[in-house]
């Protein structure tokens, strides 16, 4: 049993370093994708010790809720199937994540859950709502040209609602999940095969939160799929980004039945991070 931990970062290079000496283990190998804007010799600085960490070659300069995390999301699945070493799940964390369980017990339920895909699977157009203006609309996020957004608009009063090609039934939720590269293989190969699709993904915005769930969902992988990722994320202040979790949240993060949790600030609060080390992890 081989593990991936795919980690998107983008800062806090001392707090990822923590991250990742906390995901380490014998049968784990992780791969750092570094925002394109970011400087990266901070980070290899930082992890200069750790072995079995791979930093994503190809980087990409994601702008938030675009189609670059996407696109950086696969670069981390390329080279992760491309590796000598086959491993049997990619599990996608950010920079910001902390386990909530050691290592070992980590690779006890993947083993005990092989070909698993464990990711949300809202259908947006009944259970996700809200998400509904993504994909009807057209969203120039992903774009770095001045005035985009008055053009966007004049664009969504002219053009008629958009519907994803293919029919395909539309469902996701969080980025954050567990699959294999058997998944992710196929994922990469059905967008390289279809430009309709990624042309459709390209537009839409937060599409990086329903692309991987949706095509799995509409092929035959779709009875590997669990409706969990096993996270513990806050989202109760109603705002574009989860609550930061601080020392007050202890009681309810050590409660789930979570793997990981997401977001954290050592600048902010270390102590939380201290606790879940003492108290869930037994450092």
């Amino acid at each position: 049993m081989k593990l991936a931990h795919f980690i998107l970062a983008h800062n806090k290079p001392e707090q990822l370093r923590r991250l990742v000496e906390r995901l380490a283990h014998p049968d784990v190998f992780i791969f750092i994708h570094v925002d394109k804007k970011a400087d990266i010799i901070l980070f290899k600085v930082a992890l200069q010790h750790d072995g079995n960490v791979v930093f994503v070659d190809n980087r990409i300069d994601i702008i938030w809720g675009s189609y670059r995390m996407v696109q950086a999301t696969i670069e981390g699945f390329k080279q992760i199937i491309a590796h000598p070493v086959s491993f049997d799940h990619i599990n996608i964390l950010s920079g910001q994540d902390y386990p909530l369980t050691p290592a070992q017990n980590f690779l006890v339920f993947l083993r005990q859950n092989p070909g698993k895909a464990f990711m949300q699977t809202q259908h947006i157009l009944t259970e996700w709502v809200e998400a509904v203006p993504r994909l009807t609309k057209y969203h120039f996020v992903n774009l770095r040209i001045p005035g985009k957004y008055q053009i966007e608009k004049y664009v969504n009063r002219m053009m008629p609602v958009r519907k994803i090609p293919g029919g395909l039934i539309e469902v996701g939720r969080s980025q954050w999940f567990i699959f294999t590269p058997e998944h992710a293989a196929f994922c990469i190969d059905r967008l390289d095969k279809q430009p309709s699709l990624q042309r459709f993904f390209k537009y839409t915005w937060g599409s990086d939160e329903f692309v991987f769930q949706t095509l799995l969902y509409n092929s035959e992988f779709k009875k590997d799929m669990v409706n969990e990722n096993y996270r513990y994320i806050d989202w109760s202040e109603g705002k574009p980004n989860p609550k930061t979790l601080t020392i007050t949240d202890f009681t309810l993060i050590a409660e789930s039945n979570a793997f990981f949790a997401r977001k954290f600030d050592q600048d902010m609060d270390p102590i939380i991070l201290d606790e879940i080390d003492k108290r869930l992890l037994g450092l």
